[in-house]
């Protein structure tokens, strides 16, 4: 999250807070969430105000539920749901997979066979991972496991630059000196930030969850951020794979709502046509929480707009339901500038993160598809159709729709992104918190009546600055001189598109499948990037249709020969549940050593 320090660093001070229904709501006044249960209709002089505020915006109208179709599908996945989580990379989280040190957390023992990965390891001994990236790695430091107690990080820098430079012409031995974070002078309280972390990883007594859905469902080790870059970038490229036919709008100019302006740290250089492409952190324009709520001592900065199609234009053209749900979406309240989506959630006794992040929401940037006030769906059974909520939704709303409250059925594409202090970014989460989110989040799915014919992918929107050890395959170039772009974008012609600052792939990140139609304990290796999502959805609900300038057209599948999913395998219906708090198998699998055990008990030996 964040472009720089000054948008990526976290609330460092203790605030007033409510706690309502275990959210933490801030300031003053009770939680009012415009949630379905409550919602009404929106009123003609609201859906007038918003049109002015918002030009080109409009509350859709509902669209009759006759004309929407679920059952059209090239595959037999009926149900998708994207959990995007954010800021992590390959290395990271997975770098000595499938071995972990076993000293603390939770114990982990992979189970015979395992694959192993293209990680930080030349082999696995009796004794663990041994390497040169281990022990003399060409950047300043070697990487060091980091323990379940150093889960809390600071952020790193992970602007698009300072990733160009880390990787360093493919040589990837410069990450020390661009991306990693420098010290508070003031020191970096509960955070753990030694000298060198950018290098750091986890293993499987932290992220445990994660190295257990890969032990019994299927993992890439090839997928690559869409391009070099932030939050805001990589959101856009997971429902569209295009950054481009943007710009920045200045926030403060209520006179002339949406009139342009500049930002050079977040959009391009505007071409004829009018736009650029947006390759930094920005709020978006169509949304009413941006910017601090649109506070007027802190509305300040501009704010962004994307003119082209989204994966969501697609998909209402042809009525199939759909959703983006995001955690803290619903609001508190309102101010003079609308809603106010003022939930938050301690991540240390004194520190309150927000939930809502607006520029994770991809498709508030776009007038088609966004919902400028958070208005509820009109009721819960309206749930992924078109309505006043124009599919964007509270996680709560997911929920909803899993247990069929009110009549609400599951989207048949779902977008899940978590609270803020559950997403796993660094400085605003952990992965421990990210645990509980993504497996009480894949429990409930798993114990659906959805799960027969359901794919939930788990992925995230950039590598945070994170040491990769992989040099990325950069196919789009760009050479912006005004950006600063490196000889890894400089020497590739732009492919995609025509627009400058568009440069990928960018750094390899996770990438995870959990479904029936998985083959268990899989490790594909086949070259996967964010817009693959777009790619996925295309070719199974839209006969593979194309958005315009898209990375979606040259992106990996998925499903496929070599991919994620199999369908030429049987389906494993019975679900693997997991403890979300220790990411240990409760049931569904016996091995003991995915169990949080580290020999099997007596009785399982005889």
């Amino acid at each position: 999250m964040g472009e720089g320090p000054a948008r990526w660093s976290r609330v460092k001070q203790f605030r007033t807070f409510i706690a309502v229904g275990g959210v933490v709501v801030l300031g003053g006044g009770a939680a009012i969430g415009a949630t379905a249960a409550n919602a009404a209709s929106a009123s003609p002089t609201l859906a007038s105000k918003l049109a002015a505020e918002f030009p080109g915006y409009h509350i859709p109208a509902k669209v009759s539920k006759t004309l929407y179709d679920h059952s059209r599908t090239a595959t037999p996945i009926k149900h998708l749901v994207v959990i995007f989580d954010e800021n992590e990379s390959f290395d990271h989280y997975f770098g000595t997979y499938p071995y972990a040190a076993n000293t603390d957390g939770t114990p982990f023992v992979a189970k015979p066979g395992t694959p192993t990965v293209n990680g930080l390891y030349s082999k696995i001994t009796s004794t663990g991972p041994v390497g040169p990236l281990l022990t003399n790695n060409p950047n300043i430091y070697n990487p060091q496991r980091l323990t379940s107690s150093e889960a809390l990080t600071e952020s790193n820098n992970h602007s698009d630059v300072p990733e160009q430079k880390a990787d360093d012409g493919g040589k990837q031995d410069a990450f020390v000196q661009n991306t990693e974070a420098s010290t508070p002078s003031n020191g970096c309280g509960a955070e753990y930030c030694p000298p060198g972390i950018v290098m750091d990883y986890f293993d499987g007594n932290t992220v445990t969850g994660l190295w257990n859905y890969a032990q019994n469902y299927a993992m890439s080790d090839n997928d690559f951020d869409t391009a070099f870059g932030p939050s805001s970038p990589g959101a856009i490229n997971v429902v569209s794979g295009n950054t481009s036919g943007g710009y920045a709008v200045d926030s403060n100019d209520t006179s002339t709502p949406g009139v342009k302006t500049t930002d050079a740290g977040s959009v391009s250089a505007l071409g004829p046509n009018g736009t650029g492409t947006i390759y930094g952190d920005i709020d978006p324009f169509y949304d009413q929480c941006s910017d601090s709520n649109h506070n007027a001592s802190t509305n300040t900065s501009p704010e962004g707009v994307l003119t082209g199609e989204n994966i969501g234009d697609l998909l209402n053209a042809k009525h199939v339901t759909w959703g983006w749900f995001q955690g803290g979406f619903a609001p508190t309240t309102t101010n003079s500038g609308g809603a106010v989506c003022g939930s938050s959630h301690l991540l240390t006794p004194t520190d309150a993160v927000q939930d809502y992040v607006p520029h994770h929401n991809p498709f508030q940037y776009y007038a088609s598809t966004a919902n400028p006030a958070h208005l509820a769906p009109s009721s819960l059974n309206e749930i992924g159709y078109t309505d006043q909520a124009n599919h964007q939704y509270d996680t709560s709303d997911f929920t909803d729709a899993l247990e069929g409250t009110g009549g609400a059925r599951l989207p048949a594409v779902s977008y899940i992104k978590p609270p803020a202090y559950e997403n796993a970014h660094p400085g605003n989460s952990d992965p421990l918190e990210e645990q509980q989110f993504v497996v009480n989040t894949v429990n409930q799915i798993e114990e659906s009546p959805y799960w027969h014919d359901t794919a939930i992918i788990i992925t995230y929107d950039d590598s945070d600055g994170w040491y990769d050890h992989v040099t990325p395959p950069v196919v789009n170039g760009s050479d912006d001189t005004t950006v600063g772009d490196t000889s890894v974008c400089t020497s590739v012609p732009i492919t995609v598109g025509s627009a400058e600052d568009r440069c990928g792939f960018g750094d390899r990140l996770p990438f995870l499948v959990i479904s029936p139609y998985t083959r268990e304990n899989y490790v594909s290796s086949k070259l996967l990037n964010t817009a693959s999502v777009v790619k996925f959805i295309e070719d199974n609900w839209l006969r593979g249709e194309r958005i315009p300038g898209s990375f979606d057209a040259i992106s990996g599948s998925i499903d496929g020969p070599g991919g994620l999913l199999d369908f030429n395998v049987p389906p494993h219906f019975t679900p693997v549940i997991l403890n979300p708090t220790s990411g240990a198998v409760v049931s569904g699998d016996y091995w003991y050593g995915n169990r949080g055990e580290l020999k099997p008990t007596a009785a399982k030996r005889k």
